[in-house]
């Protein structure tokens, strides 16, 4: 199960910490977004943390920028507002991954070349709505036939231990890699 680690501003700092952001990120996340959405620096920290990664076991996925992504090859977490360029980073060659929060929008995503989705909230979360829970992911799983990271309340090892035992591709969340 892959271990899906999404930054914020608090997580990953881009200053004299920053070796030691992505080393904790790196002994904990398999993946991990570079969403730090509207920084007016974003597409000189992307190319930073491109550098930065190199020998690194982690797979730098920029959020909605995948023509940046194209060009320093990454891939492509898109989020509603992004997925119109779904189509051009397919025929860009790139791995998409995108934000979905019900089946049936996934499943419109599938249609279109999708890689992966994230699905979410699964469990509580501040701000986010009601949580689609256990059984729904079970659902998601039995009927997308694409790789499902659940996302949303994800903090606890005995919640990704009963996603473990769905049987789910990953999870993905931002406070379970907070330090």
């Amino acid at each position: 199960m892959i271990a899906y680690a999404i930054t914020s501003p608090q997580t990953l700092r881009f200053d004299e910490r920053l070796r030691a952001d992505l080393e904790r990120f790196a002994s904990r996340a398999d993946w991990l977004l570079y969403r730090d959405k509207g920084n007016p620096d974003y597409q000189e920290n992307a190319r930073l943390l491109a550098d930065s990664l190199s020998g690194m076991p982690l797979r730098l996925f920029l959020h909605d920028d995948w023509r940046l992504a194209a060009e320093l090859r990454l891939a492509v977490h898109f989020s509603a507002r992004g997925i119109v360029g779904l189509e051009a980073a397919k025929e860009a060659g790139l791995y998409t991954v995108a934000s979905t929060h019900s089946i049936e929008e996934a499943l419109g995503l599938v249609d279109r070349g999708i890689d992966a989705v994230t699905l979410s909230p699964i469990f509580p979360t501040p701000g986010k709505g009601t949580p689609l829970g256990l059984r729904y992911l079970l659902r998601a799983l039995e009927e997308l036939p694409v790789p499902v990271i659940a996302l949303g309340g994800i903090v606890e090892e005995e919640r990704i231990e009963a996603m473990r035992r769905l049987g789910i591709f990953g999870f993905a969340s931002i406070r379970y890699f907070t330090p």
